[in-house]
């Protein structure tokens, strides 16, 4: 028996747009759209409603509070996660995303294949950022302070495995992609956070990606 299909919410302010992806969305025969909406808080709404397993949010929503948004869906449906449509396919714009809560984060002329990719994986519990695009047009923003630490205080293997995390592999992922024990993952894992003085995986991500570790998209398409 096949598994249920994926629970999405479409929240843009464009209703062609929205009409779009959403025939995209339904013709998947492992997703649903459940719901729509136009501004930001009716897709809080809408999400406390319906319990979505994936929203699809436009940054650029009328009136703002998109990133609030984010937090707010991330506190009161904790097993909703959020993958962020954009225009601003920018290094700050992404870390923002990421500091609220955002699972995704997919540029709107890219919204085709990488978005359907970027829910699938969302959905499973990773991570995706679609930073192909990113190095071409944006300028970077200085790091925290935090992210402040060189790439050369890492090994070899554990530059392999925060490549890895970034990507958004879970532990036994990274473990048979390697071909090492879980247990070495843990430690490697362990060392680089504390080289580095990050613990988050947005902390990570945004390292990794400001360190050219993340050359392509967080996941291929199926």
């Amino acid at each position: 028996m096949s598994p249920p299909p994926i629970r999405v919410l479409l929240a843009d302010d464009h209703a062609v747009l929205r009409s779009g992806l959403r025939m995209m969305i339904d013709a998947q025969s492992d997703m649903e759209v459940v719901a729509e909406a136009d501004v930001a808080e009716r897709a809080v709404s809408s999400c406390l409603e319906e319990k979505p397993d994936v929203v699809v949010l436009d940054m650029a929503m009328p009136g703002g509070g998109t990133l609030e948004a984010i937090r707010t869906i991330r506190e009161k449906c904790e097993s909703t996660k959020v993958v962020v449509l954009t225009m601003y396919d920018d290094r700050g714009c992404l870390s923002s995303v990421l500091d609220a809560g955002g699972s995704g984060f997919v540029a709107k002329r890219a919204a085709d294949t990488a978005l359907l990719s970027a829910i699938r994986t969302v959905h499973e519990g990773r991570s995706y950022v679609d930073v192909s695009l990113d190095d071409r047009q944006a300028p970077k923003p200085p790091l925290p302070p935090a992210s402040s630490a060189d790439l050369s205080l890492l090994s070899t293997r554990e530059q392999e495995v925060l490549r890895l995390v970034a990507h958004g592999h879970t532990n036994r992922e990274i473990a048979e992609k390697l071909e090492i024990g879980a247990k070495s993952v843990d430690t490697y894992r362990s060392r680089l956070s504390d080289k580095l003085g990050l613990k988050t995986r947005a902390e990570l991500v945004r390292f990794a990606l400001e360190r050219g570790l993340l050359e392509t998209p967080t996941a291929e398409p199926r």
